[in-house]
């Protein structure tokens, strides 16, 4: 056996299971940057959008108000009507993002009451900003241009506004729930494949940016080397790790690769024989003829050995 207290430190080996990356190691996700709130180039597509669409809907209400008016032989008075339609969708505009971040809230909240809260209050707080917002820019302008607004504030004008509201909400939260599905699913379908999962029989060991596969069933014994274990395997070769023996244990247990001393695992598939000592400790000789000692504390671990050895012929020592 080599001597494991004086085992050179090189090369350097990591196990994959020791390798704890922290959140800061990992790539960002797709669809995010940096920008504020988390709104990303796509979501500023996706408002310049839907202001081309509000601009145009907002122009054309603004005639469609304009001819009817003069219809019923009131003022065409168009440049009014622009004015009342772009202060309004200068507001809705300015809380697109409350709208993008309640439905991205939404879409990860789960159950449907929950969500319906989350819509709800949302609903209400854009409602508020926004009447709050419209009256305000109204009164600002008019008042810089020398004349006066008055919003008439009432319960009824504050239905009228919110049942607008309430439809515009539902309108742009819809659409914006429409492209952040489509994005998901575009972002699945470009994403790489998942790594293949390890297979359970076997274990790869790190060695800087490469890897080696190590089959548990080739492995005699793992010791202890100070900060490193010490990996020794049926055909000779030795593998020097950086980590602790209690996470190698862990990992090989289900290998049948157990305690046999403070400093040691050993593989129990692999042993042909075992000697026990009459001070309690043993000596475990392997199937290539190696040999390995074991402290009376872990004989329990080797008591199964008995009938298995005995059975091959071989005599064992109380």
């Amino acid at each position: 056996m080599a001597d494991t207290e004086n085992a050179p430190p090189t090369p350097r080996v990591e196990p994959v299971w020791d390798q704890n990356r922290t959140r800061r190691d990992e790539p960002p996700a797709a669809g995010t940057n940096s920008g504020p709130f988390g709104i990303s180039g796509a979501d500023r597509t996706t408002f310049a959008a839907i202001a081309a669409v509000a601009l145009a809907i907002g122009i054309v209400n603004a005639f469609s108000g304009a001819q009817d008016a003069a219809w019923r032989g009131d003022s065409y008075d168009i440049g009014r009507r622009l004015f009342w339609e772009m202060s309004s969708i200068s507001v809705i505009l300015l809380l697109l993002p409350i709208l993008v971040l309640a439905v991205r809230r939404m879409r990860r909240t789960p159950g449907l009451a929950a969500r319906a809260a989350i819509g709800a209050i949302t609903l209400l707080g854009f409602s508020a900003l926004h009447i709050a917002g419209m009256v305000w820019l109204r009164k600002l302008a008019l008042w810089l241009a020398g004349g006066a607004y008055d919003f008439r504030f009432s319960l009824a004008t504050v239905l009228y506004e919110f049942r607008k509201d309430a439809v515009t909400v539902v309108l742009i939260a819809g659409t914006i729930w429409l492209l952040e599905s489509r994005r998901e699913l575009k972002s699945a379908a470009v994403a790489p494949p998942a790594p293949p999962q390890p297979s359970p029989d076997v274990i790869w060991l790190r060695d800087g940016t490469s890897r080696i596969r190590v089959v548990p069933r080739d492995i005699l014994w793992v010791a202890s080397a100070g900060n490193y274990i010490e990996y020794s395997l049926a055909d000779g070769t030795q593998h020097l790790i950086r980590g602790t023996l209690a996470a190698a244990e862990s990992e090989l247990a289900r290998f049948s690769i157990v305690r046999v001393h403070r400093t040691k695992l050993a593989n129990l598939d692999r042993v042909r024989g075992v000697d026990l000592k009459a001070s309690g400790d043993f000596e475990l000789v392997f199937d290539n003829g190696q040999t390995l000692g074991g402290s009376r504390r872990y004989r329990p671990a080797v008591a199964s050995l008995g009938s298995r050895t005995a059975s091959d012929g071989i005599a064992s020592a109380d």
